[in-house]
């Protein structure tokens, strides 16, 4: 039975704010609204132009105040120890919406003393003032999608903004208080040389952010990027120099003070890792609020509907916006951790692993693919550019 045929809360989910309560919690809020929705993009984003009534970015932070209210009603007081917003850009919406949302959280759940409060952001969706807003507000890390130095680059992921704000923006940020300031970066793009990847590079570097994430460029299917590449008006780059680019950031990033912890993240520190995105991949506890967005919670993962208009109406009219679900059995829940803790540089605890699986993993590091630091299995740089094989090897 879907989540979608029972009525609200639903039978087996009644006990949602105790099972597994010990589990890090977190909150993740979706903005759905970008400027100009680029073209390699499959997320669940909106032009302003493409929603219509009752989705609109004024009436956002109250629809999804209204779902917070709903969804602490039904989990009750939880400490939440990270809080993400993402998109979209979620700087579309206005400062001061965004901490309306924030403070609904701490009054349905709570918030952790230390709490991390993470948006993401675009360099020209941001000014001095609205950032001094969001730190006021309790806003303490904000991430920042440079993607690319190169305008060229930018030109052909449909990026809009002009690559000489973003050292304006981080300027502004440090100078309203974040704490810790994140660049995101994707290399891949086509026409992009090894040398305009070292550019990006380099400059993300000499902004001193405390995180760095980079990801390959992934041709989604539906997407007008993917629609480019098969009728060959574009063409992605082999898997070498995929390969060579990701060595080239994990080398340049690493000299610069900042250490890999998940195959594509890196940080200055402990304290500057996502811990956000930690608790995904720790497989912890979430509630994820907006359009589309995804929860896991008591051994049960759910996704809301999709278009923002849909979401509102739901909640318009008191109704549930859950659009469908599971129950994570054992055996889910054994792959995932495989697949998700090999990611980490803390590594797969063996005890994960059955006997036969034990014996791959020694094959694994026996071929300088991982190595063994007493008790997890932890990839070496060559690992991290098999680890997808790796993963296929220890999963029974």
């Amino acid at each position: 039975m879907s989540l979608t045929e029972i009525p609200h809360p639903a039978p087996g989910e009644r006990d949602l704010g105790t099972s597994g309560g010990l589990r890090p919690f977190g909150v993740y809020v979706h903005v759905p609204f970008c400027r100009v929705r680029c073209g390699y993009c499959d997320f669940n984003t909106y032009t302003a132009d493409e929603l219509g009534e009752g989705a609109t970015r004024a009436s956002y932070a109250d629809t999804a105040i209204s779902e917070i209210v709903q969804a602490a009603t039904r989990v009750g007081r939880r400490p939440v120890e990270t809080v993400f917003f993402g998109g979209g850009t979620p700087t579309q919406l206005p400062s001061a919406d965004l901490v309306r949302i924030l403070r609904a959280i701490d009054d349905g759940f709570g918030l952790t003393d230390g709490v991390e409060v993470t948006t993401e952001a675009n360099p020209d969706s941001v000014t001095p003032e609205s950032l001094a807003t969001l730190r006021a507000g309790g806003f303490n890390r904000i991430s920042f999608g440079v993607q690319s130095a190169v305008p060229h680059v930018l030109a052909t992921l449909e990026r809009t903004h002009d690559p000489a704000r973003v050292p304006q923006a981080v300027r502004w940020a440090r100078e309203a208080g974040f704490e810790q300031v994140s660049v995101d970066l994707i290399y891949g793009t086509p026409g992009e040389s090894m040398d305009d990847w070292r550019t990006s590079l380099e400059q993300a570097i000499a902004l001193e952010p405390n995180h760095v994430s980079a990801y390959a460029l992934i041709v989604e299917d539906g997407t007008a990027f993917a629609r480019k590449v098969r009728r060959g008006e574009v063409v992605m780059p082999d898997d070498d120099e995929t390969a060579d680019k990701y060595l080239l950031a994990d080398e340049m990033l690493s000299g610069a003070g900042l250490g890999w912890y998940e195959l594509s993240n890196w940080a200055r520190d402990e304290a500057a890792q996502c811990r956000h995105n930690v608790l995904y991949w720790r497989s912890d506890d979430w509630f994820g609020i907006g359009p589309g967005a995804h929860s896991h919670l008591a051994g049960q993962r759910w996704w809301n509907v999709k278009h923002p208009a849909a979401y509102a109406q739901r909640l318009a009219a008191g109704e549930s916006p859950r659009h469908d679900g599971e129950t994570i059995d054992a055996d889910t829940a054994h792959v995932e951790r495989i697949m998700l803790e090999t990611r980490l540089r803390s590594g797969l605890g063996l005890d994960a692993l059955s006997p036969a699986a034990r014996r791959s993993a020694d094959g694994v590091v026996a071929r300088d693919l991982a190595t063994l630091e007493g008790e997890r299995l932890v990839l070496t740089r060559s690992g991290r550019l098999l680890a997808d094989a790796v993963v296929r090897e220890l999963v029974d």
